[in-house]
């Protein structure tokens, strides 16, 4: 029914015989944003969906083309039900800088190393004059304990992508961690494990 979609294949000629011709249409990404943050209690709802579709749609164009990116109506979602959690969490900071954090905290796990430099520079130039550096975990502490106990090398960046799983996994169904032979993935899933027990 959806050839054109990853996984999916065209329907048989005695099949599609059976069927009624219908037309589709690609669906208006701003105004369904805009809708979901009006949902969700945003009252600058209509600027926020511009500013959101506009960054996925120079992510898609600037971005490398990995087989994991998706800059489509499913990540659009799951980043407006963040952003709404957010909002919630946090109602005295401003709708600009909780859609920023959803759209960076949603988004950096999935890039590789040479597109996240990119991918901050979109956001900070759509959302001028707001920090895009993240706020510290609060588990910083036990995670380094964890690691020293594990006679495992303190890495910033290594802690900020068990984080990034952490957040992943609150936000989706699965998750998948991938990269390179040696990059340690497999140290993020066990040291993540350790943390989470403790």
């Amino acid at each position: 029914m959806n050839p054109g979609y990853e996984g999916r294949s065209d329907l048989p000629d005695n099949l599609k015989a059976l069927f009624r011709p219908v037309t589709m249409v690609v669906p208006n990404l701003e105004m369904i944003c805009e809708i979901m943050l009006m949902s969700e209690g945003f009252q600058s709802a209509r600027l926020l969906a511009l500013k959101m579709t506009v960054l996925y749609k120079l992510a898609k164009e600037q971005l490398s083309k990995q087989y994991h990116y998706d800059f489509q109506l499913r990540a659009l979602k799951s980043v407006l039900v963040m952003a709404g959690k957010l909002k919630r969490d946090n109602k005295d900071i401003v709708e600009d800088l909780v859609l920023m954090r959803a759209l960076r905290d949603m988004n950096m796990p999935k890039f590789v190393y040479e597109d996240e430099p990119l991918f901050l520079g979109l956001i900070s130039d759509l959302f001028p004059s707001m920090d895009i550096t993240r706020v510290p975990y609060e588990k910083y502490d036990l995670i380094a304990k964890i690691i020293e106990n594990n006679n495992l090398q303190l890495i910033p960046a290594q802690i900020n992508k068990m984080v990034q799983l952490y957040e992943t996994m609150l936000t989706r169904h699965t998750t998948m961690v991938v990269g390179p032979t040696g990059a340690g993935k497999s140290t993020v899933i066990d040291l993540y494990k350790q943390v989470d027990n403790v």
